[in-house]
């Protein structure tokens, strides 16, 4: 175990009745595996990539932003593409995910991560700090991030876990919103019921190819491996108002990811207050909880 403020080569463990977790503190502070009763309620990191962990944070924003282009505040902003590998135009997820995360605590049934980030092409200066702690419940992750520049900073959070899908999988959620998305990931147009809804209809996830946000989540998530007779319950805080679900054509994953803002909001007036208005020196916060009971 490194002294506290020092990076981790290795990964990291904890524990907790059923529930087991490791974590990659250098490779973007992700999680590799995620497990209860030995079964994986994360897809266990499958390469050696970010894109291949089981899960990562999302900080100081989520998704994509076009074209790595925004102003805020008067300032124009220019970040470069940072898909891994190329092939993409747009600027995604932050830049805690491919950072490299320290270990500043390390218990047994729970740690503490954090990333520093000193300005550069995101023009302030940040920390963020993940805080994963397992108990007989389930996991908990608080996620936060402190402004360390003198002006105002937008901040977007959220997490980014992957998750086994077979053809019987389902996802059920209550949300008012559905966008429908360009090839590039980019909104095109909003569609928006009188109450939230299930937008999926309790149909299997395997049905759908989609990359989108709904908005305006009301009460949990769930996630249901009938075959496995196992129910994941998210239990996203009620800063994390909308969800991404990612599910690519004849994939053995897809995932469901708790955001505080949906995708490139940026760059839209009438949504950029989604993102946070973070002063000098104020901290913003998240949580998601993670449970896993067999299926009713």
């Amino acid at each position: 175990m490194p002294p506290p403020g020092e990076a981790c080569s290795e990964t990291i463990e904890i524990a907790c009745d059923a529930y087991r977790l490791t974590l990659d503190p250098v490779g973007g502070g992700a999680v590799t595996r995620f497990d209860w009763r030995g079964q994986p309620l994360f897809r266990a990191r499958c390469g050696p990539g970010i894109l291949d962990q089981a899960s990562f944070a999302l900080v100081p924003f989520s998704n994509r932003i076009a074209f790595g282009r925004f102003r805020y505040e008067g300032k124009a902003v220019a970040l470069a593409a940072n898909f891994p590998g190329g092939g993409h135009p747009h600027t995604l997820h932050g830049f805690g995910w491919q950072a490299p995360w320290h270990v500043a605590e390390h218990e047994a049934t729970g740690c503490l991560l954090v990333h520093d980030y000193e300005g550069g092409e995101w023009p302030w200066s940040y920390r963020a700090e993940q805080r994963l702690d397992l108990s007989s419940a389930g996991l908990r992750h608080r996620l936060r991030v402190q402004n360390r520049s003198d002006r105002a900073m937008p901040v977007g959070l959220g997490l980014h876990p992957y998750l086994p899908r077979t053809a019987q999988t389902r996802f059920r959620a209550l949300h008012r919103g559905e966008w429908q998305t360009g090839a590039d990931g980019l909104p095109q147009t909003l569609t928006c019921a009188a109450e939230p809804v299930d937008w999926w209809n309790s149909a299997p996830v395997a049905t759908r190819t989609v990359d989108t946000v709904y908005t305006d989540r009301r009460g949990a998530v769930t996630v249901e491996w009938p075959e496995r007779d196992l129910t994941l319950t998210i239990t996203p805080s009620d800063g994390l108002r909308h969800t991404v679900v990612y599910c690519p054509a004849d994939a053995d994953f897809f995932c469901v990811e708790p955001v505080t803002h949906s995708t490139d909001a940026l760059n839209d007036n009438e949504r950029a207050h989604e993102m946070v208005r973070l002063e000098p020196g104020d901290w913003h916060e998240v949580m998601v909880d993670f449970n896993a009971t067999l299926l009713d």
